[in-house]
């Protein structure tokens, strides 16, 4: 396979995925996450491996 056709195909590719996800996900900007928790009280959850058990 030669870069004519792997590059186009590729970025389709991720051209779909992207429209795939906004298709199905509910976008809504107010129930996100802050980009920065810096001092901001946000907890962290999840499976952080390095949070100390409470």
């Amino acid at each position: 396979m030669t870069r004519r056709f792997t590059a186009p195909l590729a970025i389709a590719l991720i051209g779909l995925l992207i429209l795939f996800d906004s298709a199905t996900a509910e976008l809504n900007p107010y129930k996100a996450p802050p980009l920065l928790a810096l001092g901001s009280g946000a907890v962290a959850s999840g499976g952080f491996c390095g949070a100390m058990p409470e």
